[in-house]
């Protein structure tokens, strides 16, 4: 929105803020000084407040304004912001840098436009963390902190970032201390419910224990990656392409460290000096038709590779959505910690 037309100075009468607020409409006012710092707001409460306490209207708008206003931050998620203006009532929040001046006013309606998207995303997170321990021992690796969140907690904003609500967790190592933080979901405006695996049962063989038949595709994923994938363009995606299933996959790329002879029989045709081979990884990211989750219909081991395979083998479709945004598998103890550099300034 246009912020700057509801920007006043505070030695304006109140007279004047009354004018600005009926010719803006928009039912606030943001107080600024020269330098554009944000010293307060004003709104037609302020104001009334204010004329009962007997203030006069030529009176400066720095003696009714609201010098305690709710700010947020450049570099917060659009969940937070919502969450935090639905809490405190708000229909306007200003955004303010590191000094205070204000760069931008955000309005909760356009926050709130979102397509909801009813499909059910299954996240696996009951995994023992081995090769994050000792950060393990006491803590599952879905509550890690990756700056002031849980590494689970960003994954789950970033679904609700795309319109999804509706959330399982396969829960197998401390899942106590998971159900515990987040409950049924609710803190964060979406629906929460668990899976517990009672021993180990691969990527895809939690789907086994789905208490409901899904009716739209079904988004599988570890529960131990970061990304920025716009998660409802997947959907999209998958639905555009008429597969049974649809994997998302990384570009991997290996050079060679020596010349690679290509030759027929025993003469050489070429030699390509330490050339850089690509393919496509596995990326941990999957979606998968209502008729696909049906095939996981025992209750044991069964990896999101084999269930692929099988599908591939009745000659279905399965397809590849390459994922060119941000994307960390935290497995290690260094990928954990390249994760707080980064993830932090995404």
């Amino acid at each position: 929105m246009n912020y700057e037309e509801l920007c006043i100075s505070p030695d304006s009468s109140i007279k004047e803020a009354l004018r600005l607020l009926d010719i803006t409409a928009k039912q606030i006012l943001f107080v600024v000084d020269s330098q554009n710092h944000l010293l307060g707001t004003i709104t037609d409460g302020d104001i009334r407040r204010g004329i009962l306490k007997d203030v006069i209207l030529s009176a400066p708008i720095k003696s009714v304004m609201n010098i305690y206003p709710k700010t947020i931050q450049f570099n917060i998620d659009k969940s937070s912001i919502l969450k935090c203006m639905k809490a405190n009532k708000l229909r306007y929040l200003p955004v303010v840098d590191a000094s205070g001046k204000l760069i931008d006013v955000i309005a909760q309606d356009d926050l709130s436009f979102c397509v909801q998207r009813d499909n059910i995303v299954v996240l696996m997170v009951g995994g023992l963390g081995t090769r994050l321990r000792p950060l393990t021992d006491d803590c599952p690796k879905p509550l890690l902190k990756i700056g002031n969140k849980p590494i689970l907690e960003n994954i789950l904003e970033s679904f609700i970032d795309s319109g999804f609500h509706r959330f399982y967790l396969a829960v197998n190592y401390k899942a106590q201390m998971i159900e515990e933080y987040f409950g049924d979901g609710s803190k964060l405006g979406i629906e929460i419910k668990y899976i517990h695996e009672k021993k180990r049962m691969g990527t895809a063989g939690a789907l086994y224990f789905l208490p409901e038949k899904p009716v739209e595709p079904v988004i599988v994923m570890n529960g131990d990656l970061l990304t920025k994938l716009d998660f409802g363009e997947l959907v999209d995606a998958h639905r555009n392409t008429n597969a049974a299933a649809t994997m998302a996959v990384r570009e991997y790329s290996y050079q060679v460290p020596y010349g690679v002879i290509n030759c027929e029989e025993d003469r050489i045709i070429s030699i390509e000096e330490k050339p850089e081979q690509t393919y496509f990884v596995n990326a941990g990211i999957y979606v998968l038709n209502p008729e696909v989750v049906a095939k996981v219909n025992k209750e044991e081991f069964f990896d999101m590779p084999e269930l692929f395979s099988e599908i591939i083998g009745e000659g279905k479709k399965a397809g590849i959505y390459p994922v060119r945004e941000y994307w960390l598998d935290i497995g290690r103890l260094d990928d954990f910690e390249r994760a707080q550099m980064e993830f932090g300034k995404l």
